[in-house]
């Protein structure tokens, strides 16, 4: 296969699946934003490219999420390794979500960082389910007898 035909199979791979698959640049600039991400955020590529990881952050963990990313760039890789995370993130129409997200710092040929790729999916129906079932659980477990 050329180098051509992979770069395009490559290019049909991230814009046709399922999964959200964001590319940030150093700045964390959004420069790639498949159809997956529009899924899980509710923007269109349209609205995404070029503005601000901000958009899909709730506002109470920028800081944190800034300062994390900023290490990871200087670094060039993240603390996270090959675990995949449960974070929160915010859609388009103001609601929030959890999705699991994994994460990696896509370095250059001189092993300079040029941006953080995040892949992942909605998990909030199960996350509260998960939460709901832990709460149930640890009532039960207390003592405490069900009401109603």
């Amino acid at each position: 296969m050329s180098a051509e035909m992979q770069d395009a199979v490559y290019r049909r791979i991230v814009e046709q699946t399922t999964d959200a698959v964001i590319f940030a640049d150093r700045e964390g600039l959004v420069r790639i934003w498949n159809r997956g991400a529009e899924a899980v955020f509710g923007y269109p590529a349209t609205e995404a490219l070029g503005k601000s990881l901000d958009i899909i952050i709730p506002e109470e963990l920028r800081k944190r999420h800034w300062e994390g990313y900023n290490r990871a760039i200087e670094a060039g890789r993240t603390r996270l390794g090959s675990r995949v995370l449960v974070t929160r993130g915010l859609h388009r129409d103001g609601s929030r979500l959890y999705v699991d997200l994994s994460f990696a710092v896509i370095v250059d040929d001189g092993g300079r960082a040029e941006g953080a790729l995040a892949v992942g999916r909605n998990v909030t129906e199960r996350y509260l389910a998960d939460r709901a079932l832990r709460k149930r659980v640890a009532e039960l477990e207390g003592g405490g007898a069900p009401s109603g």
